[in-house]
């Protein structure tokens, strides 16, 4: 063979075994990115999140999500949570914000909890991620935003053995958190096309749907009503200095949410963005 050739063929077999991953400063952010080919953590030099205490009209997801991860981050047992519900609601809000709060309020946690978060396409290397993780002293959050899986995708396969840890078991130090608009991560028509065409759909089905039942935690996000959609105005307004009355404010935020046909968090933020370059405030 001639040198040419053999390089292709070396070449070939790296990109096959990708070399090991190497060692990240975990001291140079409090959160992570995992990324594949090659596997690398990349950090965030700043985390995009809202304080804990401004997001509204979540108080029990609030405050139970924020014990499971004090818990986790003091080295004692806790639970993967799957947060689902409407959308706009803080769902992925309150995971960063709880990852803060927690590194805030125990001084332990300020170096040692970390936030890795993981896309839904790269679910099926995470087993590599987590035998990486299991030999740190550090302890980690894993977090998948938008978490849901479609009639042919087979990456809920790969999740199932993160949340059971397979043979080893899910490493002590590692912590799973989801964020979906549906509950069993699964679309409805889906599961009922199982149900239809299965040669025993009562087993097909219940594959599919014990994907969520591995999240000990369940934490539901309902549409927020018109007084919680204004005091999450209010409370923007409150943090930059916007100062307007009362009447206008409420006028005006109502007319937005009109125009889109919904209320939540994300669409309070949408307003106050918009008012706020009216009043010429800067953020």
């Amino acid at each position: 063979m001639t040198e040419a050739v053999l390089e292709r063929i070396a070449e070939a077999l790296e990109r096959m075994h990708p070399a090991p991953m190497s060692v990240p400063d975990f001291d140079a952010a409090e959160a992570f990115v995992w990324h594949v080919g090659p596997d690398r953590l990349v950090p965030v030099p700043r985390v995009n999140r809202v304080p804990l205490e401004r997001l509204v009209a979540i108080d029990r997801a609030r405050d139970t999500l924020l014990a499971n991860t004090l818990q986790f981050a003091r080295g004692l047992p806790a639970n993967n949570a799957l947060l689902w519900g409407a959308r706009g609601m803080g769902k992925s809000s309150l995971v960063k914000a709880v990852h803060a709060e927690a590194a805030a309020t125990l001084p332990e946690a300020r170096q040692t909890l970390k936030l890795i978060e993981i896309q839904r396409e790269d679910l099926p290397a995470i087993g590599r991620l987590l035998d990486y993780l299991r030999h740190s002293d550090r302890r980690f959050i894993l977090f998948c935003d938008d978490l849901s899986f479609s009639h042919d995708d087979q990456h809920y396969k790969s999740l199932k053995a993160v949340l059971d840890g397979g043979v080893e078991g899910r490493p002590e130090n590692v912590l799973f958190y989801a964020t979906s608009n549906r509950r069993h991560l699964m679309p409805r028509d889906m599961i009922e096309n199982e149900r239809s065409s299965a040669i025993n759909p009562s087993e097909s089905v219940e594959e599919k749907v014990s994907l969520s039942d591995r999240f000990g935690l369940w934490l539901g996000f309902h549409p927020c009503s018109q007084d919680e959609f204004l005091a999450m105005v209010r409370g923007y307004c409150a943090a930059a200095g916007l100062e307007i009355g009362e009447e206008r404010l409420r006028a005006e935020a109502i007319e937005w949410a009109a125009t889109r046909g919904a209320r939540s968090g994300r669409v309070a933020w949408q307003f106050f963005c918009d008012l706020a370059g009216r009043e010429g405030v800067r953020l």
